[in-house]
C-alpha cells in the first residue's frame, strides 16, 4: 500500500490498495494515523471498524486482490470514507437477524454512519458514509440503531422486550463479529471502555 496522498488545502487522504486481508490491517492503521494527524483521534476508532469493513467488502465481493482505493475526507464537522473498486453491483442490507454475515456488516455501518449510500463511478462504484468528527449526537444515534435493530429482531408482541436487554443483544452480536474477524471480544470490549472513557473526559 503506498504512503497517503494529502491534498491541499482540504484535509483529503487518498490510499490505493489492493483487495487482501494484509491490506485492510494496513488501512486499519493508517486511518488512525491519519485522523491522529489532522487533530481528529476521538473518530479513529469508528472510522477503523468503518475502513475495515467497506475494504471488507471489496476482498469478499469483488475479489481478492482486485485494486481499490481508500479515500478519507474531512468536510465540515464530519469525516467522510469511500471505497471504491471496479465492480458496478451495489451493495444491499438484508435481514439483521440471519444466520451468516449476509450483509450485517452494512447494518453495522449503517448504526455507525451519520448518513451513507453507494455512487456509480466513471470505473465502477463508490461506497461511502460520513461520521461527526466530534461525537455529537452519539446517544440519538445509538438510539436509532436500537430501534432498528430491535424491530429486526423480530420477536412476536409490540417490540418483545426493553432498549437495554436490545442493547445486550447488540454488543453480544458485535463480539461475535469482531471474533470472526479474528480479534480477541476482551481485548474488543476494553477499546471500547478506552475510547468511551477518553471522549467523556474530553467532553
Amino acid at each position: 500500500m503506498p504512503d497517503c496522498e494529502v491534498t491541499q488545502p482540504r484535509l483529503r487522504c487518498v490510499l490505493p490498495f489492493q483487495a487482501v486481508p494484509a491490506e485492510v490491517r494496513l488501512l486499519r492503521r493508517a486511518t488512525a494515523k491519519q485522523l491522529s494527524q489532522w487533530g481528529a483521534p476521538v473518530a479513529a476508532d469508528e472510522a477503523e471498524l468503518v475502513v475495515t469493513e467497506l475494504a471488507t467488502n471489496v476482498v469478499r465481493h469483488v475479489g481478492e486482490g482486485v485494486s481499490a482505493t481508500l479515500i478519507l475526507e474531512v468536510r465540515g464537522d464530519r469525516l467522510r470514507v469511500e471505497v471504491h473498486d471496479k465492480s458496478r453491483v451495489a451493495p444491499s442490507l438484508r435481514a439483521a437477524d440471519c444466520d451468516q454475515e449476509c450483509g450485517r456488516g452494512l447494518h453495522l455501518l449503517a448504526s455507525l454512519a451519520a448518513d451513507w449510500g453507494t455512487v456509480l463511478t466513471a470505473a465502477g462504484k463508490a461506497v461511502w458514509c460520513e461520521m461527526p468528527l466530534n461525537g455529537r449526537c452519539r446517544v440519538e444515534r445509538a438510539a436509532g440503531a436500537l430501534g432498528y435493530y430491535q424491530g429486526s429482531l423480530r420477536i412476536p408482541g409490540p417490540r418483545g422486550r426493553d432498549l437495554e436487554e436490545t442493547a445486550i443483544e447488540l454488543i453480544a452480536d458485535l463480539l461475535y463479529w469482531s471474533a470472526a474477524r479474528g480479534h480477541d471480544p476482551d481485548d474488543f470490549l476494553d477499546r471500547v471502555q478506552t475510547h468511551y472513557e477518553a471522549q467523556t473526559d474530553a467532553a
